[in-house]
């Protein structure tokens, strides 16, 4: 009796053991499958791309992650279908791709391109400094990421040159409100925001401008030591400018005249005309 309960134990363990091989070999056939499932999708995803179909490349994309979400391909799947978007100008579809991609794969490898495409798509959405603000500071933000997190790549140089030039959109902005203000003869609000550009986008080419603007509207409202303070300053980095110039002339009438006789182009000389009838 016993021998047989001793059997029927040792049957019953090799039945399980049986059993568990099969199922390894059935998890590592289906495994396999999955594995040369998302790569043939992947490629037709790469086909369609090629050939320029951006939209049915990304749904190919998607469909490959979403085959075998923890293979090294799902990720990769997941990249390609983003760029897919971006290289058609679908900006706004790329930028949910890379969105999701950074809360389903915090720490993936390539973060950095991530980052950086993410920028690129919002700042390929610029058009007009006055109306697009949101892609502004949007692109700004994520290239600063690229350049505090990821120096080291070949991302971080450019950008780093995008970012000047969406500072000098920045400082257009505020220009262009500055000059509204200054017309409408807003002399609190116009200061601050050439005040603005002197502190937040100095190397930008409207910081000159910027200068100049605040001697103008300081002499105007009788502040005329302050005035020179900001002439002193335009001075010291722009002396040999068109601004500098113009700031020198409120402070010498003499400058000014000499100035206007000198000068033969009838255009210069509208702008110079203009200029004595609003300091009058």
């Amino acid at each position: 009796m016993k021998i047989n309960k001793f059997l029927l134990s040792f049957f019953f363990i090799l039945i399980l053991a049986s059993c568990s091989k099969e199922e390894a070999r059935k998890s590592v056939i289906k495994e396999k499958s999955l594995d040369l499932q998302i790569l043939e999708t992947y490629e037709e995803g790469m086909n369609y791309l090629e050939e320029g179909d951006a939209l049915y490349a990304a749904s190919k994309f998607n469909e490959a992650e979403l085959l075998f979400p923890q293979s090294e391909w799902a990720p990769k799947s997941a990249l390609m279908a983003a760029y897919a978007y971006y290289s058609q100008d679908y900006l706004k579809d790329a930028i949910a791709e890379l969105d999701r991609f950074l809360k389903v794969y915090p720490k993936h490898k390539n973060l950095d391109y991530v980052y950086y495409l993410l920028a690129i798509s919002y700042y390929e959405q610029i058009v007009d400094e006055k109306k697009d603000l949101q892609s502004i500071i949007k692109a700004k933000q994520y290239f600063e990421i690229v350049i505090r997190d990821y120096q080291k790549t070949s991302y971080a140089l450019d950008a780093e040159f995008k970012i000047d030039l969406i500072n000098d959109i920045l400082a257009a902005k505020e220009m262009y409100i500055g000059r509204y203000y200054f017309e409408k003869k807003k002399w609190i609000s116009a200061i601050n925001r050439f005040q603005t550009i002197i502190n937040d986008y100095e190397t930008t080419i409207y910081a000159e401008e910027a200068l100049h603007r605040l001697v103008e509207v300081h002499y105007i409202i009788g502040l005329k030591d302050e005035a020179k303070k900001y002439a002193k300053l335009l001075g010291y980095n722009y002396q040999s400018s068109e601004w500098y110039e113009n700031s020198y002339s409120l402070f010498d009438k003499k400058y000014k005249r000499i100035k206007k006789n000198k000068i033969k182009n009838k255009s210069t000389l509208k702008k110079i005309k203009s200029l004595f009838e609003f300091n009058e």
